[in-house]
C-alpha cells in the first residue's frame, strides 16, 4: 500500500496552530478558484508562504481531501471520507453550516473541517475517542487545541430564538399597574374640578351678595303687546325677592300697567295696548333680595314691530277681497276673496269673515294668512251681521236672523256667541229665559262680557264665563263705545245724555264736554287717552253743511282730524288699539257713488284715511274700509 493510502488511513488527530493555518489557506484558495471560474482560469497557485511551516502527514492527506470536496462530519458520521464529490458551487459552504442545515457564505471566521470533526466528535463523546499524544506534547498544549474549535459552536450562539419571551411581558402587566396611577390621575382632576366649581359658585355668591339682585331671564311678546290689552313682561331674578310696590316700577314711555311679584318673578302687565315701533324700557328700583343685602335696579328693553292693519274691499263687477297692508299702503296683499264678503274681524292670530251666498250667510275662521279657513256652525239656516271677536275671551258674536221669517215665525236680530275654536255650539243670548232680540251690541274688551241693548231699550251686561246671568243696567238708545283697560262705557241714555258708565258697579258720571265744543256727537269712540268724536256741522236751518272727527284728550282739550263738506260723508272713526293711530272711512261724492247689494249695504267708492293721533298727520288714504282697528263694522 502507498503511503498516501497509509495517510488516509490514520485516525485523525489535533492539529498545531501552523496546521491549522495552513489548511485555511488551502481552503481559501479553493474557494477563490471556484469563484474564478468564468475567468477561464484554473489557479493551482498557492498563497506564498512567507515562512516554512511543518504540517503532518496527516493534516497534509486530510487537508488536500477537505479542500478537494469538504464534506460535513455530521453527514457521515465520521467515517469514510472517500466518497468526496467534486466541489461543482461558485461558493464554500461552511460544514458548521451544512451540519445544522443552514447553508450560508463562508465567514472570515472560517473553521477548518478538522477542526469542526474534533469538535463534532468531541461533542457527541468525549470518552470514545483518545487522539495519540503529539511529539512535544508540552509544546502542543501551550496552544490549547482542544478549545480552539469552540467557534464551531456559533450555530448554538443565535440566542436571538430566547427573545421571543412573551411570558415575561405577559408576568409583569404594564398598563394593568399604571390603571391604579390613571384612575388616582382621574380622581384628581375630577376634585380640581370640582374645587373650581365650588370656588367659581362661591365667588358668584359673593358677587350676587355684594351687587344685589340682577334678571336672569325676560319673557315679552311685543306682536301681541300691540294688539290687545293685557300682555306682560316678566323679570325672573337669581334670588327670591323682598316685596316690590307699584311704587318701585316704571315703565317709558308711560303706560298703565299692574303689578304682580313673588319670589323670583315680576309680572307687569299693560293694561291698554303699546305703541307700534317703539322701544320701551322697564325699571324697578330698589330691589332687594329676600335675606337682605345690597339693592339694585332691574331694567330690559324691548322693542315693538311696526303696525298692519286689513281691510275690506268690494267689487261690484269681482270678487271681493280683503286684504292685509303697511301703514304706507305699499306692501298690500290680499289674503282672502269671495264672490260676497258681507263683513270680517280681525284677532291676534285669525281672521273671521262672513260671506253672504244664495242659501243663506257663512261664517268662516281662518289664518291670518287666509289660510286653513273652516266653517262654524250657525244657529241654523240665515244671515249674519254685526260680527265682533273676544281675543282674550277666544269667542265671537254676531246678529243672527233666519232666512225664513214671518210674524209668528222665525228668530231675528238675536245675539249669538260662541267659540273660536268651534268646539261649542252656538249660544243664543236670553234674557228672563227668552231669547232676546238685540238693537246694538259690543264686546267689552279683553273680556267674554256682552254689552247689549234689546228692542225694549234694556241695557244688560252678561258675562258667558260666569254663571252670574244677566245684569240689568237701566235704559238707553245706544252704545257709543267702551274704554280699552278700564271697563268704562260711554252710552247714551233715553233723554239724550251721554254718561261714561262703570260696568263693575253701575255708577255712571257725565261725559265732559270738549274745548272747544263742537256740538253733539253721532259716535264716540274711546281709546286710550282721550276719545274720538264724530260730529255735523250745521247752518242756521238745521241743513248739514259739512262733518269732521275731532280728537279729545282726557282734559277735554279737542283737535279736529279730519273735515269734509257736504258732497262728502264721514262713515266710521276709530283708533288703532294703543290710540297711537285713526282710522276715518270717508264716502267721497255722494252723488255719483251708488250703494251695492249687500246685506249691509254701503256706498261703492269708500276710502280710509290713517291718521298720527299724537300729530294730527295724515299718513295715506288706502281704498277700502272696515278697518282691523274697530271693534264694529261701519254704519251709514
Amino acid at each position: 500500500m502507498s503511503t498516501d493510502d497509509e495517510r488516509r488511513d490514520e485516525p485523525a488527530v489535533p492539529r498545531t496552530r501552523a496546521e491549522l493555518r495552513a489548511a485555511r489557506e488551502a481552503e481559501a484558495a479553493a474557494a477563490s478558484r471556484a469563484s474564478n471560474e468564468d475567468g477561464g482560469a484554473d489557479r493551482d497557485e498557492t498563497p506564498p508562504q512567507s515562512t516554512p511551516r511543518f504540517v503532518s502527514p496527516a493534516a497534509r492527506s486530510t487537508t488536500s481531501e477537505e479542500a478537494a470536496s469538504p464534506r460535513s462530519s455530521s453527514e457521515d458520521g465520521g467515517a469514510d471520507r472517500d466518497e468526496t464529490p467534486p466541489a461543482t458551487g461558485p461558493r464554500a459552504v461552511s460544514p458548521v453550516a451544512r451540519s445544522t442545515g443552514d447553508e450560508r457564505p463562508m465567514r472570515s471566521t472560517f473553521v477548518p473541517p478538522d477542526a469542526e470533526s474534533t469538535t463534532t466528535l468531541a461533542a457527541h463523546s468525549s470518552t470514545d475517542y483518545a487522539p495519540p499524544a503529539p511529539e512535544k506534547p508540552k509544546a502542543e498544549k501551550k496552544p490549547k487545541p482542544a478549545k480552539a474549535p469552540k467557534p464551531a459552536k456559533q450555530p448554538k450562539a443565535p440566542k436571538p430564538a430566547k427573545q421571543p419571551k412573551p411570558e415575561k411581558a405577559a408576568k409583569a402587566p404594564a398598563p394593568e399597574k399604571s390603571a391604579p396611577s390613571s384612575d388616582r390621575r382621574f380622581l384628581l382632576a375630577l376634585g380640581a374640578v370640582m374645587a373650581i366649581l365650588v370656588l367659581v359658585g362661591a365667588g358668584l355668591g359673593v358677587v350676587s351678595l355684594t351687587q344685589g339682585p340682577r334678571i336672569t331671564e325676560v319673557q315679552v311678546n311685543p306682536t301681541e303687546a300691540i294688539e290687545a290689552s293685557g300682555s306682560r313682561v316678566i323679570l325672573t331674578a337669581n334670588q327670591s325677592l323682598a316685596a316690590i310696590d307699584e311704587s318701585q316700577v316704571t315703565v317709558e314711555p308711560a303706560v298703565p300697567f299692574t303689578l304682580d311679584a313673588a319670589g323670583r318673578g315680576i309680572g307687569i302687565r299693560f293694561t291698554v295696548p303699546l305703541d307700534d315701533d317703539t322701544e320701551y324700557t322697564v325699571k324697578v328700583a330698589d330691589a332687594v333680595g329676600a335675606g337682605g343685602g345690597p339693592s339694585a335696579t332691574l331694567s330690559t328693553s324691548f322693542s315693538t314691530p311696526a303696525s298692519n292693519i286689513f281691510l275690506l274691499r268690494r267689487d261690484a263687477d269681482g270678487d271681493d277681497q280683503i286684504f292685509r297692508t303697511d301703514l304706507t299702503g305699499e306692501k298690500a296683499q290680499p289674503v282672502f276673496a269671495a264672490d260676497r264678503i258681507n263683513d270680517f274681524r280681525a284677532t291676534s292670530s285669525q281672521l273671521v269673515v262672513s260671506v253672504e251666498e244664495d242659501e243663506g250667510a257663512k261664517l268662516l275662521v281662518m289664518d291670518r294668512d287666509g289660510q286653513n279657513p273652516r266653517e262654524l256652525e250657525l244657529p241654523g239656516v240665515g244671515y249674519v251681521g254685526a260680527i265682533q271677536v273676544s281675543d282674550r275671551g277666544g269667542l265671537v258674536g254676531y246678529s243672527y236672523s233666519d232666512k225664513e221669517l214671518s210674524d209668528t215665525e222665525g228668530r231675528a236680530s238675536v245675539l249669538v256667541t260662541q267659540s273660536l275654536s268651534g268646539d261649542d255650539e252656538p249660544v243664543v243670548t236670553e234674557v228672563g229665559d227668552k231669547e232676546a232680540n238685540i238693537f246694538v251690541w259690543q264686546f267689552v274688551p279683553d273680556s267674554a262680557a256682552v254689552l247689549f241693548i234689546d228692542f225694549d231699550g234694556a241695557l244688560s251686561l252678561v258675562d258667558r264665563t260666569t254663571d252670574a246671568g244677566v245684569q240689568s243696567l237701566g235704559l238707553a238708545t245706544t252704545i257709543q263705545g267702551i274704554s280699552r283697560g278700564t271697563y268704562t262705557a260711554i252710552v247714551e241714555r233715553l233723554d239724550g245724555s251721554v254718561v261714561e258708565l262703570n260696568l263693575t258697579d253701575g255708577s255712571e258720571v257725565p261725559l265732559e264736554a270738549s274745548t272747544p265744543d263742537f256740538g253733539s256727537a253721532i259716535t264716540i269712540t274711546p281709546f286710550p287717552g282721550g276719545t274720538l268724536r264724530h260730529v255735523v256741522s250745521r247752518d242756521e236751518n238745521g241743513l248739514p253743511i259739512g262733518q269732521a272727527v275731532i280728537r279729545v284728550d282726557e282734559e277735554g282739550a279737542a283737535t279736529p282730524l279730519v273735515e269734509v263738506d257736504s258732497t262728502d260723508s264721514i262713515l266710521q272713526a276709530c283708533a288703532s288699539p294703543s290710540g297711537q293711530y285713526a282710522a276715518v272711512v270717508i264716502a267721497p261724492d255722494l252723488a255719483d257713488n251708488p250703494y251695492d247689494q249687500m246685506l249691509l249695504p254701503l256706498p261703492e267708492n269708500l276710502e280710509t284715511h290713517l291718521l298720527d293721533l299724537r300729530t294730527g298727520d295724515e299718513i295715506v288714504a288706502l281704498t277700502g274700509f272696515d278697518a282691523s282697528w274697530c271693534q264694529t263694522a261701519p254704519q251709514f
